[in-house]
C-alpha cells in the first residue's frame, strides 16, 4: 500500500555530478523513484576538473586502505558495498595495483559511473548550471556540488542560512609519465611487501635519498616559488589530512620523513645494504600503467618551481609531468547547525546537502553522503520515514559528524564551535562494551559495524 503523502512518480533533483552526486542519484533510481541528475560540466568548468565526465577524481586515484578489519574507511568500503553502492562497484571494477590501498584508473572509474547511470531508466542527466537556488516547484532537492560549488549557487546559499561559510584549502599531487622514471635508480616494492586489491605486494614505485639530498629537497621546496592567494584568502587554513608538501616541510626538516617521505618497509632493489634516508613513493594512476601520481605530494608550488624541485629526485630527473600539482579553495558548510538529522537544511527542508559541502573529507566519505541523502530522499518520496543508518557503522559516524550528534556543542550555550572536515576514522564510533583489548579493537568495531549495517538494511 502506497502511503498518503507518497509521491514516488516526482523526481528528485540532484545538483552536481561528482561521487555523492552520482551515488546518490543511483540510490535513488535503484529505489524506485525517477530523478534529474544536474552536472553544469561541460558547459561550465571548475578550476579542478579537467572533463566532462561523471564522478570525475580531480585528486588522488586512490580510496586509501581496503582492510575492513583494520581501518575505518575500508570499513566504509565493506558497508557501502552492501548497501549497493555504485561508486565502489566502479571501483572494484577498475582498480589498479596500491599495495593495500583501493585505488583505480580514473578515467575508466568515471566512465563506468557515467554509463551505468545513463543505462538507468529512471535518471535523467541534465547538463547546465544550477545558478542561485533551485526552483520552488522543486520540493526535494540533494546539493552535491561538493567544494567547488559555483559562485552564485554558494552565494545563494549564504543568504539562505545566514550562517558564515567556512573553508579551507585542498591541493592535488603531480602525475608523471612512468616510460620518464629511471628504474636504475627507483625500484618497485610496496611498504613491508604488502599486496592489496589486485595487487602483488610490489605495487609502488620507490625513489630514494640520501641524508644529502633530503636536506637539499627540503630547502629547495622552502625557497620554491609559491602560488599567490588573493586577500579575501589568506587567512584560510589547510585540511590537516592534505597539507601541501611545502608547508609540511615549514613544520620542522624532519616532517617529510616521518610522512609522506618516510623510508620505512621499504629495502632498496639497487642498494640492499644502504638504508634510505627518505623515500618518494609513485602509485600507479590508470591501468595501463603508463601514468604514476606521487603519493602525498599535494603542492602550492608554482609549475615552473615544480618540475625544477621534483627532478631534483632520484630517478625522476628526466621527468615529464602528464600534470602539475596545484590548489583549490574548498568550501564546508558548518553543518551541525545547519542540518537536520537526515541532511535536510533547518531553513529550507526540501534541500537536502551530500558530500564534501557537508564536512566530510575524502572521496569515500563524500560518496557515502551521497549514499545516505539517496536513500532518506528516496525514503520520504515512497512516504517512508528515513531511517538512520546505526551509530555504530562507519557510515553512521559520519552522519553523527555533519549532523550534530558528534561532539561539536560548547557546554554552556550548546552552540557549534569548531567544527572541521573530518575523514572516516575509528575515533568516532562509539566505545566498545564491554572494554576490548587495543590490538583487537579496530576488529571488533569492524564486526559489531557490519552486524549492525546488516540488521538496519534488513529492517
Amino acid at each position: 500500500m502506497i502511503a498518503e503523502n507518497a509521491k514516488p512518480n516526482k523526481s528528485v533533483h540532484v545538483i552536481g555530478g561528482g561521487l555523492a552526486g552520482s551515488e546518490a542519484a543511483w540510490q535513488i533510481a535503484r529505489a524506485g523513484v525517477p530523478v534529474v541528475l544536474h552536472e553544469m560540466r561541460p558547459e561550465r568548468m571548475t578550476e579542478a576538473h579537467q572533463g566532462e565526465g561523471l564522478a570525475e577524481l580531480v585528486c588522488s586515484n586512490s580510496f586509501r586502505s581496503d582492510d575492513a578489519r583494520a581501518s575505518a574507511v575500508g570499513l566504509l568500503h565493506e558497508e557501502m558495498r552492501r548497501c549497493d553502492s555504485l561508486i565502489l562497484a566502479a571501483a572494484d571494477a577498475n582498480k589498479v595495483p596500491a599495495g593495500g590501498a583501493l585505488a583505480m584508473d580514473r578515467d575508466a572509474f568515471s566512465a563506468h559511473v557515467s554509463a551505468a547511470l545513463a543505462a538507468e531508466p529512471l535518471v535523467e542527466l541534465a547538463r547546465g548550471e544550477v545558478a542561485g537556488l533551485p526552483p520552488g516547484d522543486w520540493d526535494s532537492v540533494i546539493i552535491a556540488t561538493g567544494p567547488l560549488t559555483s559562485p552564485a549557487l554558494a552565494a545563494a546559499i549564504g543568504d539562505l542560512t545566514g550562517a558564515e561559510h567556512l573553508a579551507f584549502f585542498d591541493a592535488i599531487a603531480p602525475i608523471v609519465y612512468a616510460d620518464s622514471i629511471d628504474l636504475s635508480r627507483a625500484w618497485f616494492q610496496s611498504r613491508y611487501d604488502k599486496p592489496g586489491p589486485g595487487g602483488t605486494g610490489k605495487d609502488y614505485l620507490n625513489c630514494p635519498l640520501s641524508k644529502e639530498q633530503y636536506d637539499a629537497f627540503i630547502a629547495a621546496l622552502l625557497a620554491g616559488e609559491m602560488t599567490e592567494f588573493h586577500d579575501w584568502e589568506r587567512d584560510t587554513p589547510y585540511f590537516e589530512g592534505c597539507l601541501p608538501i611545502e608547508v609540511m616541510a615549514e613544520r620542522g626538516p624532519e616532517t617529510l620523513r616521518f610522512g609522506p617521505m618516510k623510508p620505512v618497509g621499504l629495502t632498496n632493489a639497487h642498494q640492499p645494504d644502504t638504508k634510505p634516508y627518505g623515500v618518494v613513493q609513485l602509485r600507479q594512476d590508470n591501468a595501463q600503467g603508463t601514468l604514476y601520481n606521487l603519493v602525498g605530494f599535494q603542492t602550492k608550488l608554482k609549475h615552473g618551481a615544480q618540475v625544477e624541485i621534483l627532478r631534483t629526485i632520484p630517478g625522476l630527473e628526466n621527468a615529464r609531468f602528464a600534470r602539475m600539482g596545484g590548489i583549490h579553495r574548498n568550501t564546508f558548510l558548518n553543518s551541525p547547525s545547519l542540518l537536520d538529522g537526515s541532511c535536510r537544511l533547518l531553513a529550507q527542508p526540501r534541500l537536502r546537502f551530500a558530500g564534501q559541502i557537508t564536512g566530510v573529507e575524502g572521496y569515500v566519505e563524500s560518496a557515502a553522503m551521497g549514499l545516505l541523502t539517496g536513500r532518506f530522499a528516496a525514503a520520504e518520496r515512497l512516504g517512508q520515514t528515513p531511517a538512520p543508518p546505526p551509530a555504530t557503522t562507519s557510515i553512521g559516524t559520519l552522519l553523527g559528524h555533519v549532523t550534530g550528534t558528534a561532539k561539536h556543542r560548547d557546554a554552556k550555550d550548546g552552540k557549534v564551535v569548531n567544527f572541521q572536515p573530518m575523514n572516516a576514522n575509528f575515533g568516532l564510533f562509539p566505545i566498545l562494551q564491554p572494554p576490548v583489548k587495543k590490538k583487537l579493537r579496530k576488529a571488533a568495531y569492524a564486526d559489531r559495524a557490519l552486524a549492525d549495517l546488516s540488521a538496519w538494511l534488513t529492517a
